[in-house]
């Protein structure tokens, strides 16, 4: 699949550019280029759940890389301030919006479990038993988490903001983040999941403007799911879930 996503990147730099040339667009290939770049220093990795020391800290840094890289790039090269991670707004949540977050751990206690047990998606998570597997697995989950939300939103999304209306902005940040999760495991019918989430994180950071409250969302989701692994995997360990 890399095969034939290089060439596709590269097509699609070459139309953004010769748009920019044409005076059609402003920008278009400066900001494809930095979530090329993102998406470039991805592929030179597996993403498969892998929580041995070596992947760990290997996967870590390269995670980190393709949010640093960019950001740096757009904003010492550019000299460009539109990827931002907004962790304070000044804004109060509303009621509504702290009750989203009870939703959030409701669904997915709901839900994952039959995701994961009845499709067997589990099994592309490594087997836990010892504690520090369990540890590394709980911070792998979380700062996968976190990565998604400074990559995705804060930066694939806010770069297509600039250049398309909301919703096209929001799908295509979608197919990006949907086909990374797809990678990382959640396979099988999990896109049924993983599609109404980017949408839904992607129209979250539009209304709040907040990565706070974005990642708020995400971490309690990958709190469930991170559960529901160990449950899936140590049958009787957590007996918390409805399957």
């Amino acid at each position: 699949m890399q095969l034939i996503g290089y060439p596709i990147v590269a097509l699609a730099l070459l139309l953004a550019f010769l748009l920019d040339r044409q005076g059609r667009t402003s920008g278009l290939f400066r900001d494809l280029l930095l979530i090329a770049v993102g998406m470039l220093i991805v592929s030179t990795i597996s993403v498969k759940a892998d929580i041995s020391w070596g992947n760990f800290f290997l996967v870590g840094f390269v995670l980190a890389a393709a949010v640093a890289v960019p950001y740096l790039l757009s904003r010492f090269w550019f000299k460009d301030h539109t990827i931002r991670f907004p962790w304070k707004t000044g804004q109060r949540w509303s009621t509504v919006q702290w009750g989203y977050f009870a939703l959030v751990l409701f669904l997915g206690w709901l839900i994952l479990p039959f995701y994961f047990i009845s499709s067997g998606v589990y099994l592309n998570w490594p087997h836990v038993t010892a504690p520090d597997e369990i540890g590394r697995l709980l911070v792998g989950v979380n700062a996968v988490g976190t990565w998604d939300e400074l990559f995705f939103i804060c930066t694939v999304f806010v770069l297509y903001r600039r250049h398309f209306p909301f919703w096209l902005a929001n799908l295509l940040q979608m197919v990006v983040f949907v086909s990374f999760l797809w990678e990382l495991g959640y396979q099988s019918w999990g896109p049924a999941l993983t599609i109404p989430f980017a949408l839904l994180q992607g129209f979250t950071f539009m209304i709040t403007k907040s990565l706070t409250y974005v990642l708020i969302v995400h971490l309690l989701f990958d709190l469930v799911v991170f559960l529901v692994i160990v449950h899936a995997r140590n049958p009787g360990m957590l007996p918390i879930f409805l399957i």
